[in-house]
């Protein structure tokens, strides 16, 4: 399995952009589906973006909206979401996860992933 680190969460206003990273270790990072999905109060997990391991194709939760952006560096093993444009509805703890989903449309949900980061809290103030 590969380990998940992330980091980049914070506090920040409506209007306001964040980066979050997520730092690999362990298999092949290369050969993964790099996800990220988010967990509000109260709340299912929730698909948000997810990019492909060769071609780097991405895919969006239909409430990004183009607001946020997925993408990977192999030579670094790590996967960042950008995040433009944040909502207060956007809090949420943000969690990476590292599968090997098979087919796009199984990148969706959390369980076609089984390597998973600790969480890193966002929060978007009004």
């Amino acid at each position: 399995q590969v380990q998940l680190v992330e980091s980049g969460g914070g506090l920040v206003q409506a209007g306001d952009s964040l980066r979050l990273s997520c730092a690999a270790s362990g298999r092949t990072f290369s050969n993964y589906v790099m996800a990220w999905f988010r967990q509000a109060p109260g709340k299912e997990r929730e698909f948000v973006a997810a990019v492909t391991s060769s071609t780097s194709d991405t895919f969006y939760g239909d409430f990004v909206k183009g607001r946020f952006t997925i993408s990977r560096d192999n030579a670094k093993d790590t996967v960042y979401l950008q995040m433009n444009s944040l909502k207060a509805e956007d809090t949420a703890v943000y969690y990476c996860a590292a599968g090997l989903p098979g087919n796009s449309r199984r990148y969706f949900s959390d369980r076609s992933y089984d390597c998973w980061g600790q969480g890193t809290q966002v929060t978007v103030s009004s």
